[in-house]
């Protein structure tokens, strides 16, 4: 699959790659912009061109049949998102109960344009104690960059950072981009 992956990312779309997927058992990356359906799948199909296993979370519904096999297969973990649970915590839980889980999600919580990322991600990885890998899905330069990894320490020191290294980038829907 690696190989295939490769051919299709590489020769067939034309992408890029910037930067590798750093060696941690353990890390939360988030993944700008999130504007369209698409970027789940070219999600996929990066995880395998990096060649690691990168998991993500989604409401307990989708894994039910008929689809949650694939849901599951594809590195889901169900999370109950009601008003009375705190995703957060439920997360850090999956993160101590596994010897290896990369955690990626998209920071914008939707695919509509927003002037802020929320907090949920930096919260989630300070408490499991895991550092943040920044991925961006640039179509404007048809290229998925990858930054080194780092822990959290000062959030408005840390959220400008992020900010910075996702400057510019332009997602599939170019006005709903971050």
């Amino acid at each position: 699959m690696h190989a295939l992956a490769k051919l299709i990312y590489f020769k067939i779309l034309g992408w890029k790659l910037n930067g590798s997927f750093p060696k941690l058992d353990k890390c939360v990356v988030i993944v700008v912009p999130h504007t369209h359906w698409i970027d789940f799948f070219l999600g996929l199909l990066v995880r395998k061109v990096v060649n690691e296993e990168i998991n993500y979370i989604g409401k307990k519904s989708l894994f039910k049949p008929p689809f949650g096999w694939f849901f599951r297969w594809t590195g889901g973990a169900p999370v109950d998102r009601s008003k009375n649970s705190n995703t957060v915590e439920s997360v850090v839980q999956i993160f101590n109960q596994r010897n290896v889980f990369r955690f990626a999600l998209a920071p914008e919580g939707t695919r509509k344009k927003v002037d802020q990322l929320r907090t949920g991600f930096y919260h989630i990885a300070t408490k499991a104690n895991v550092p943040i890998v920044m991925v961006a899905f640039d179509f404007g330069k048809k290229e998925v960059k990858i930054a080194e990894p780092f822990y959290p320490s000062n959030l408005q020191n840390d959220f400008k950072k992020i900010q910075d290294f996702y400057k510019g980038v332009v997602g599939k829907i170019p006005e709903c981009s971050f």
